[in-house]
């Protein structure tokens, strides 16, 4: 889904420069940081998993 925000923000950022219409080209910005974001927390949640099976691995070592 991250991907799909950032490449729709930035066709309504393109759109709003096109349109000189400042409030689609914000919208636009906002859904693109969306994007980024939702990116940041899926690595973060991946690296939460991967910490998480490591503990186990070790607790089964010991």
């Amino acid at each position: 889904m991250s991907i799909l925000d950032k490449l729709t923000g930035r066709a309504k950022k393109a759109a709003g420069d096109l349109a000189g219409d400042s409030s689609l080209r914000r919208e636009g910005r906002r859904e693109e940081e969306k994007g980024e974001k939702k990116e940041q927390l899926d690595r973060a949640q991946e690296k939460v998993e991967q910490r998480s099976a490591e503990v186990s691995d070790l607790e089964r070592k010991t």
